[in-house]
């Protein structure tokens, strides 16, 4: 996947940064508390894991049954973590979060920020769904389809898997660790759309201390720089030599966090506020 502009137009996208979605401010019961900016984010990637066998009659069951033979590559995928791997960005996260935090996990986030935590700090926070995604790449089944009849061997049984990257690791390695997960000839592995590398914006530049001024300006509250797990179209403006930040000054409480959602909102107030920032912001870098 591109974005046209990007590659037959370079010239009309050339910048010294951008600005995008991404990133955006935490309430705590009506406060603000954080203002999250968005430097760096996982890569996406898709792959379509099929095991073909010749079928027949289901009076007459083989040993060779692709539905289980998918069904037990995807149980060693679910099973299987891939390796923490620790920049500047996650360990900065980590450091900055912890102060607003209590108990084990303040003392996990600290463990983290120095950049050599140990390895039970590691394991309770990837326990953690949010986190663990924050340390490593992840890889997760989302879509299966097998067999054509209720009384025949199925022929075929495919999954999709969708893979998060991080934006440092390297992508033969992580092709490598997949099909050594599957561990089984019969699967076949194919991408149905390669990563895009997308490589961090720097955390020390001029819009970051821009960022960091107004948001004491407006809500004292401090500046924690973050990786999305998720894909934006940063990682165009990014693969293009582009340094992109994700910052909005949007906050919401995290119960109403409703991305994409049917219900997705906002308080006036805090949107009035948001487009506020957002002038200010712009009207900073262009002076």
């Amino acid at each position: 996947m591109e974005l046209k502009i990007v590659s037959n137009k370079p010239e009309l996208v050339k910048a010294e940064f951008g600005i995008n979605e991404g990133g955006g401010g935490e309430l705590r019961n009506g406060k603000p508390v954080l203002h999250r900016i968005q430097v760096a984010e996982k890569m996406y990637s898709t792959y379509e894991l099929e095991v073909r066998d010749v079928g027949g009659h289901s009076a007459v069951p083989t040993k060779t049954n692709p539905i289980y033979a998918l069904s037990a590559a995807l149980d060693r995928l679910g099973a299987y973590q891939f390796p923490v791997k620790l920049v500047d960005v996650t360990q900065t996260y980590f450091a900055r979060s912890a102060p607003l935090a209590t108990g084990q996990l303040a003392d996990d986030m600290r463990s983290v920020g120095t950049g050599k935590p140990d390895q039970a700090a590691i394991d309770r926070l990837s326990a953690i769904p949010f986190y663990n995604a924050q340390l490593r790449t992840t890889c997760v089944a989302t879509m299966v389809n097998a067999g054509h009849a209720e009384n025949a061997l199925p022929q075929s049984a495919k999954a999709t898997v969708n893979c998060r990257i991080l934006p440092h690791d390297d992508l033969a390695d992580i092709d490598r660790q997949l099909k050594q997960v599957i561990s089984n000839e019969k699967i076949s592995v194919r991408y149905v759309n390669k990563p895009l590398a997308s490589p961090a914006s720097p955390l020390n530049g001029d819009l970051m201390k821009t960022v960091e001024a107004l948001t004491q300006q407006m809500w004292n509250v401090p500046v924690i720089p973050a990786m999305s797990t998720g894909a934006t179209d940063s990682r165009f403006m990014r693969n293009a030599g582009i340094p992109m930040y994700g910052v909005s000054g949007l906050f919401t409480e995290p119960a109403d966090l409703r991305t994409h959602g049917l219900d997705e909102r906002i308080e006036i107030a805090r949107l009035y506020d948001g487009r506020e920032f957002l002038y200010r912001l712009v009207k900073r870098s262009a002076e």
